[in-house]
């Protein structure tokens, strides 16, 4: 068991040497804005049919 315990912690020292970096995020081309758009308002569509079919039933 203590070799065990032993080989954990000399797997785990690697991970000790390095500091957290945040990621910086990317900035969002007009392409992807104008698909996002585009995705919003096909889900909203699709929302407002789903609630049409339930009210008539």
């Amino acid at each position: 068991m203590r070799y065990l315990t032993t080989l954990l912690l000399l797997l785990a020292v690697p991970a000790w040497g390095a500091s957290y970096e945040r990621p910086i995020p990317q900035v969002q081309s007009a392409t992807a804005e104008m698909w996002f758009a585009i995705a919003s308002l096909a889900l909203i569509g699709a929302l407002w049919l789903v609630h049409h079919l339930v009210m008539r039933k």
